[in-house]
């Protein structure tokens, strides 16, 4: 896979994400989740899974910058999923109107496809350590936590959007 088909998935990602942007911003206001950390209870309304993707994006690219700037390779690079940061950023900008959470998504998302078009082939197989996960290439970071990571997250809000009819007032 090339630099160029991983920028084209996340742009086809991203429309799917835009076609459930009327019904969302339709339903608003939603409900911000009493949980929304890694406690056993923890859901996310609309409001924490946008902005878990408008903080994301910009955070695994940077992780990739990481990697390539890296030296001696393998560079550890990454976070978990109890990452305070993390969890900060989804607390604080959950209570930005869902329409500014969409458009940081798309700001992000065409950063992420101006840096990987640009971005030499040898690149995609630059490694780095993640905590967890271990050693990964380049295009395996931006293939999981990326692209899988961001329709993992689109069909979350599709089933959302299914289970609820009304708008939460």
């Amino acid at each position: 896979m090339t630099n160029a088909d991983l920028a084209d998935r996340l742009i086809d990602a991203h429309a799917r994400l835009e076609r459930l942007r009327p019904a969302v911003e339709a339903r608003a206001p939603w409900p911000v989740s009493a949980h929304f950390g890694t406690e056993p209870e923890a859901s996310w309304n609309p409001p924490e899974l946008l902005a878990h993707l408008a903080e994301m994006l910009p955070y695994w690219l940077g992780q990739v910058e990481r990697i390539l700037a890296g030296h001696p390779e393998p560079t550890s690079f990454g976070r978990v999923q109890t990452d305070h940061d993390r969890i900060d950023a989804i607390g604080r900008d959950r209570t930005l109107p869902v329409g500014e959470l969409f458009e940081r998504v798309a700001t992000g998302k065409d950063l992420a496809i101006e840096r990987l078009r640009a971005m030499p082939a040898a690149d995609l197989e630059r490694r780095g350590t993640h905590p967890t996960l271990g050693g990964m290439s380049v295009q395996a970071v931006v293939e999981r936590m990326l692209l899988r990571h961001f329709d993992e997250h689109v069909e979350q809000l599709a089933d959302i959007l299914a289970r609820s009819s009304e708008p939460a007032r």
